[in-house]
């Protein structure tokens, strides 16, 4: 398919001719000797990228990929978008400071003003920011301490398949915690139902068990000091908190005097289809966490929180790059793009019409076992066909099939059975279309190949 978007950026890079794939071949090479082995992603896409714009990225071997991954859900205009451009710009011109700690700026102003503009009404009209360190895990530790230090308490509750992060304080969040005062409580999901049954009946029991383990004495639940939960779960494998079940957990957690923290490091800014995930409940929580898409493909992390948490002393929680002056500008520039041009709205439209044809291509395979999402956040998960049982396997080489087909995905859930597909917010029709058909020509490719 030939992709009509320019396959120019901002950067310009020389130009590789027929050494293209030679020049990829040893930047590959020089990445695999002196990087640490707890590389990922240039693990299972070894590509080169020098070019972007909007989907598309190209390769250094002069190759263009569709790219589904839009840097984990960061980039929800896409690559090198013009009004995340022009705002970069726009401060490089101004010979305004880049670096100036948490000192007020006019660039910092405008993009409070902006991201309070997009809260729900209820919490914007009560609440504190706390710019934290630049990436989503800095702004879970931030949350963590905020409510442990506003409560006195130092019991966390999370749920199954959860991930918040990758410093310890997020990592013990997460689905695989060792901390004993973290309360692993079940994530109501339909396909694997932790108690078998799914649906509405499955969502009930989980808010059951959650508020019968709280108010027993002999529970073993530590003291909380909050509780934790993605509206999606993405790396967990796309599954979407049922609206009823988040509205009980907000129930159980007011009633008890519990923050409740919405992390919406990647399903915030239209990803599901509203502006933010709790959106889709009308749940308004505690404290909310953001990272990823409120940088404008910058790294930047906040959380915001009702007035009455902010207890923390000066320099509680703090952070070097906190003030990142480029990131506040793209950022700005980017929750505006997404609210004046309906771009949740567009997501939700788009991201349904996928599901659909999606669940068509299961009908049609059986070692697709599921699709699940929403808005722009779907998930694809692989399994054996006889046995139901996860396909790690089988994920990997649809991933490659993918690949191999200028078609960039990921994979997470259980054991990275589930392929999981970001695009842009940006995207179009006929994107979506392209996208649909390179996925609908890879599973059955992969799906023959022997595992």
């Amino acid at each position: 398919m030939a992709l009509t978007e320019p396959a120019a950026a901002a950067a310009s890079v020389p130009t590789q001719g027929s050494r293209g794939p030679v020049v990829a071949e040893g930047i590959l090479r020089r990445q695999a000797l002196r990087e640490s082995a707890a590389r990922t992603y240039a693990r299972s896409l070894p590509i080169v990228p020098v070019r972007a714009r909007g989907l598309t990225i190209e390769g250094a071997d002069g190759r263009r990929y569709l790219d589904c991954l839009s840097g984990a859900g960061t980039l929800a205009l896409g690559h090198n978008h013009p009004v995340v451009l022009e705002a970069i710009r726009g401060v490089l011109d101004s010979g305004a400071p880049l670096h100036v700690l948490d000192l007020a700026t006019p660039v910092k102003d405008a993009f409070t003003t902006e991201l309070f503009a997009n809260l729900p009404p209820e919490l914007a009209a009560d609440a504190r920011i706390q710019f934290c360190g630049p990436a989503g895990t800095d702004a879970v530790e931030a949350a963590l301490k905020l409510v442990r230090a506003a409560t006195g308490r130092a019991g966390l509750l999370t749920f199954t398949g959860a991930y918040h992060g990758m410093t310890a304080g997020a990592l013990d969040a997460s689905g695989h915690a060792t901390d004993v005062r973290v309360t692993r409580l079940p994530y109501p999901q339909d396909y694997r139902c932790p108690f078998g049954i799914g649906g509405p009946e499955g969502a009930r029991i989980a808010a059951h068990w959650t508020e019968s383990l709280l108010d027993d004495p002999k529970g073993g639940v530590p003291a909380p000091a909050g509780m934790i939960v993605e509206p999606v779960q993405g790396e967990g494998g796309v599954h979407p908190a049922p609206d009823g079940w988040l509205r009980r957990m907000r129930e159980i957690t007011t009633a008890r005097g519990i923050p409740l923290i919405a992390d919406e490091v990647q399903t915030g800014v239209g990803r599901t289809g509203a502006f933010w995930g709790v959106d889709h409940a009308g749940v308004v929580p505690d404290v909310m966490v953001m990272s990823k898409a409120i940088g404008g493909s910058l790294p930047l992390a906040v959380i915001v929180y009702r007035a009455e948490l902010d207890v923390w002393a000066p320099g509680a929680h703090a952070g070097t790059f906190r003030g990142n002056q480029l990131a506040m500008a793209a950022g700005t520039a980017t929750l505006a793009h997404v609210r004046r041009n309906g771009l949740a709205e567009r997501a939700a439209v788009l991201g349904a019409r996928m599901l659909t044809a999606l669940r068509g291509l299961a009908a049609d395979h059986p070692c697709v076992g599921d699709v699940r999402g929403r808005g722009l956040m779907i998930g694809i998960e692989l399994v054996d066909p006889e046995t139901g049982a996860a396909a790690p396997d089988l994920a990997a080489a649809v991933r490659q099939a993918c690949l191999d087909r200028g078609l960039i995905v990921e994979l997470g859930g259980r054991h990275s059975s589930v392929v999981r597909l970001l695009p842009p917010l940006t995207l179009t029709d006929e994107q979506a279309a392209a996208v649909l058909d390179r996925l609908a020509d890879a599973v059955p490719a992969a799906a023959r190949r022997p595992h």
